[in-house]
């Protein structure tokens, strides 16, 4: 059945009609079922309209997963603008550059997250002249900006008439965000994302996750399409509880657990590797836990299997997608076989295409590697004031070009092998890090591991790991490459190894790949 939504505004509305009563937002003190929520939203959105927010005006927001973000971000659409969400890693002049590239009006931020305040940040780098207003979310309010609560108030005479005529002008052409991707080569771009293509895209999500009426904590955050697509938009949807976490720390994770019941709780696969590394395993209740989605990167066949078997959730689905398909392509569905959701990362949602394609462009055949394309509905309208990059990056066809390699097998999933960038060549032969990673995790003392290219004067470029040991053994190098000769194809196989505590990780749960490549090359001058 279509959803009776195809806006941000009208999935609010809808939203509050049909979960009146339901739990709909947890966080502290706060505790809003649908109906307050919507009021809320509501109260923003007309303060944004007494700010003079006009409709298609971006708004910036900077802060942490709190109801303020949210509240704050679907005023904003219910006001008619546009959201630029910004990275919490980024530093000051890396904001200035998205928010003086999107050319936000408002920036909603906080002075007090991890023991940053980014208004001064912010400042000291240079506050984008377009920049009208910074209003802080929570924290100490500098005189350079205005609390949350007091700009609350501005709205007091704008009328309910008011606010849902503006509501009923967007389209689901219109576009919802600008969601800038991480920058980790060259400077952030900016997706253009529209309210059509969200709603039906996280549509499909929440139906074939199951996701409905759960309990859901969302520490994945929200100025990522993870958090605010899949976590804001999807509890909308299906009148689950929102409870926003700000940083993911595996002891509170896994105190919030039992305190909420919460039976949602998705993640890239560090998440749910820290929590099963975790020497107080036994010592949490966990078994309100009955939804997992995972994604982002590789995932091990065996941690599949120990999070149904150990952390007891009754579905474990794996999908995949980027920012710019509106962070979602591919997704496994509720009847595959456990080794298609342990192995895959599912096939296409509906109306969307999925290739695996060589370097011209041409599929190759079914089980062949190559670069995973995308072509449908969801992909964005274009990079933000980039024609050039977004030519570069969407054909002339319409297909994505996501620059991801993985391959395909007869039902259509997609095994995802790496990243066209993190492919090395040793000896001649394509090298995959993330199945050589993949290979290692079954090592019993190996919890999880990184590999990465580097550079070697006979082979071209050889392995270098990174790895986690299991808690309680102390592996050593000899051992583990003896391991890995006796497994793996020896071009595989890599040649150095450094044990560590931790991954270096983006906001998103992804390995920085090329933070571990200058370690490993920095370690072998």
């Amino acid at each position: 059945m279509a959803a009776p939504w195809a806006t941000i505004p009208a999935l609010i509305d809808d939203a509050a009609d049909r979960f009146a009563s339901n739990e709909a937002m947890v966080d502290g003190d706060i505790r809003w079922h649908f109906v307050e929520l919507r009021t809320e939203i509501r109260r923003a959105a007309a303060a944004l309209m007494a700010s003079g927010v006009e409709r298609g005006d971006r708004i910036a927001v900077w802060a942490p997963n709190c109801w303020e973000w949210a509240v704050a971000a679907l005023g904003v659409h219910v006001a008619g603008g546009i959201v630029v969400p910004i990275n919490t890693r980024f530093k000051g002049r890396e904001a200035a550059y998205v928010i003086e590239s999107s050319k936000a009006r408002l920036l909603f931020t906080v002075t007090d997250f991890l023991d940053t305040d980014y208004v001064a940040v912010l400042s000291e780098a240079g506050v984008p002249a377009a920049l009208d207003e910074i209003i802080v979310l929570r924290g100490t309010v500098p005189n350079t900006a205005v609390a949350f609560a007091d700009m609350l108030d501005r709205g007091r005479d704008i009328t309910d008439h008011a606010i849902t005529e503006r509501a009923a002008m967007i389209t689901p052409d219109d576009l919802c965000n600008i969601m800038f991707t991480s920058g980790t080569t060259g400077s952030p771009k900016g997706a253009m994302l529209t309210h059509g293509a969200t709603c039906r895209a996280f549509k499909s999500w929440a139906d074939v996750i199951g996701l409905d009426q759960d309990r859901y904590l969302i520490v994945n955050p929200f100025f990522h399409s993870f958090g605010l697509n899949a976590g804001i938009l999807a509890c909308l949807m299906t009148g689950s509880t929102m409870v926003p976490h700000p940083v993911f720390d595996v002891a509170q994770v896994m105190q919030r657990v039992p305190e909420e019941r919460i039976s949602m709780l998705p993640g890239p696969p560090a998440i749910y590797q820290t929590i099963l590394n975790h020497p107080d395993l036994d010592s949490f209740d966990l078994s309100s836990l009955r939804l997992a989605v995972t994604g982002a990167a590789a995932i091990p066949v065996e941690m599949i299997v120990q999070m149904r078997e150990v952390l007891g959730f009754e579905k474990v689905v794996t999908g995949y997608g980027l920012t710019e398909s509106t962070g979602i392509a591919t997704m496994c569905r509720h009847d595959d076989d456990p080794e298609i959701i342990a192995n895959t990362s599912g096939r296409a949602i509906p109306d969307v295409e999925v290739r695996v394609v060589d370097p011209d462009g041409r599929e190759v055949a079914r089980g062949e590697p190559g670069e995973i394309v995308v072509r449908g509905y969801n992909i964005m309208v274009g990079y933000l004031d980039d024609p050039a990059k977004t030519a570069e990056t969407v054909d002339a066809e319409g297909w994505l070009h996501t620059g991801d390699i993985g391959v395909m097998d007869d039902g259509g999933n997609i095994d995802i092998t790496d990243r066209v960038k993190d492919m090395f060549i040793n000896g001649g032969f394509n090298a995959y890090p993330a199945e050589i990673e993949n290979l290692m995790t079954m090592h019993p003392d190996v919890a999880a591991a990184a590999v990465v290219g580097v550079p070697d004067e006979r082979l071209g470029e050889v392995g270098y790991a990174f790895v986690i040991p299991t808690t309680g053994t102390s592996p050593s190098e000899d051992g583990i490459l003896t391991w890995c000769r006796a497994e793996m194809a020896n071009y595989k196989c890599p040649r150095h190894v450094t044990f560590v505590d931790e991954f270096p990780l983006n906001a998103s749960g992804k390995v920085l790949k090329y933070e571990l490549r200058k370690q490993a090359i920095a370690s072998r001058l």
